[in-house]
């Protein structure tokens, strides 16, 4: 068996109509759809909360008395980024676990270390109260954090797409992407409520706190749907399997290297794009533009609703058509609209709703690319490396597109002083993954699963 990273990893001789799981019952299916999206979701609100007070955390915790504002913004998306830098490790860590023993155990045990992690930044103190501990105690946890969620990713797709019927792998991969969005939402309609509902004093008092607190019920009822989960046919198969197949693995691994490397390059416009989009948008809005927080928090959810709106379409579309031709239009469609859109928010004359209609828009065209994203990687690797492979390539991509960019952002705008700086960013990025998504075969969601 040759695994070919320039063509997606698949067999020739595959048969098509074979990509399901016909021996998993319909209750096993559902209980996996639900169990993967879960976790995802937990992870994506955290960091979603994180990234949307992040004004807040950089006065609580990164910015001493007499420090710059600008400074602890930037050590609060170093802390932020740090934590992606982290999920490469959990990726390769968690992935190993979950290609040897199962990825129902493995996806049990990233969700207990990534709720308490979580929970507990809800009960730090402060620079106020700790002096320089409290910045490192939130990076430890943030690390945490990272660890878990790269290990997240991959089992929760490996679960989604092993369990998928015949026909609808686009679509049962779309949920995790999905659950990203309302994840992201979730933590936005947190942060949103709390601004409406507290004072600006208690806000950054202790307000911020609850949304992270949160994250323990929540952890609690994820906890509770993975331990009712079934493991994968596709892993018990190779399971069984496993003892005749040791030579071949060491034969492909150069393979699977060049294969993680494409998939992390077709991902990346999606990473960079999903980030500035629907994450970094709120402090941008506030530190570049003078926007309030309640207005910015706004604008970020309408273009979550408008990522959450195309992706489940996508990863529909993209089972009938192949994933390259959704995945391609909304790369490009970044490359070409990422200025004009940016130009647009900075404009005081172009009325909210046309500002509206063009940050739903923008969510929109990251959701291409999300939609289809979870099936391309999974039909690039087969079951004995799939929890690894695509955690990798996932994760990498995060690492180095999304959680720096926040940092890479807010630090050149203070160089350079462009506003425009996050449109060049998305543009650039996504110009790459046109470039890697161009190969991509457009006949591999017809293929079984190997």
């Amino acid at each position: 068996m040759v695994l070919r990273a320039h063509d997606d990893g698949h067999e020739n001789d595959t048969v098509p109509g074979t990509s399901g799981s016909p021996d998993a019952p319909a209750g096993a299916r559902r209980r996996a759809l639900v169990a993967g999206s879960v976790g995802n979701f937990i992870e994506w609100y955290e960091f979603g909360v994180y990234g949307y007070f992040a004004t807040i955390i950089a006065a609580r915790f990164f910015t001493p008395e007499g420090g710059s504002d600008v400074e602890g913004l930037i050590k609060t998306y170093a802390s932020f980024g740090l934590a992606f830098f982290f999920r490469p490790v959990g990726a390769a860590l968690f992935g190993r676990i979950g290609d040897r023993i199962g990825r129902r155990p493995t996806l049990i045990l990233v969700i207990c270390l990534m709720t308490g992690a979580t929970t507990l930044i809800g009960v730090l103190p402060t620079y106020a109260t700790a002096g320089a501990a409290a910045p490192w105690l939130l990076t430890l946890l943030r690390i945490v954090q990272g660890l878990s969620a790269g290990g997240e990713f991959g089992g929760a797709v490996s679960l989604m797409t092993e369990f998928a019927p015949d026909g609808k792998r686009g679509r049962y991969g779309a949920w995790q992407s999905f659950t990203v969005a309302l994840g992201l939402l979730g933590g936005a309609g947190a942060a949103a409520l709390l601004a409406t509902v507290l004072t600006e004093h208690n806000l950054e008092s202790w307000g911020w706190r609850l949304p992270f607190l949160l994250t323990l019920p929540l952890g609690g009822v994820a906890l509770w749907l993975r331990l009712r989960l079934d493991e994968t046919p596709a892993f018990r198969r190779e399971a069984a399997a496993a003892p005749d197949r040791v030579p071949a693995r060491t034969a492909r691994t150069g393979e699977v290297v060049r294969a993680i490397a494409l998939g992390a390059a077709r991902l990346m416009g999606w990473s960079a794009a999903g980030y500035t989009f629907l994450v970094v948008l709120p402090a941008y809005l506030q530190s570049s533009l003078n926007a309030s927080f309640q207005q910015a928090l706004l604008a970020t959810v309408v273009a979550n609703l408008g990522f959450a709106a195309s992706i489940l379409p996508a990863g529909a579309l993209s089972d009938r058509v192949g994933r390259r031709a959704p995945m391609l239009a909304g790369a490009a469609l970044v490359v070409v609209a990422s200025l004009p859109l940016l130009n647009l928010l900075q404009d005081e004359g172009v009325s909210d709703w046309w500002k509206a209609l063009a940050l739903f828009a923008a969510g929109a065209v990251v959701g291409l690319m999300a939609g289809p994203g979870p099936a391309m990687l999974a039909e690039m690797f087969p079951t004995d490396v799939r929890y690894t492979g695509l955690g990798l390539a996932y994760a990498l991509s995060n690492a180095v597109f999304s959680g720096c960019a926040g940092l890479i952002i807010t630090k050149v705008i203070e160089r350079t002083g462009s506003v425009d700086i996050p449109a060049y960013y998305a543009a650039a990025t996504c110009a790459v993954s046109v470039l890697a998504l161009a190969g991509l075969r457009g006949d591999a969601h017809r293929k079984a699963l190997r």
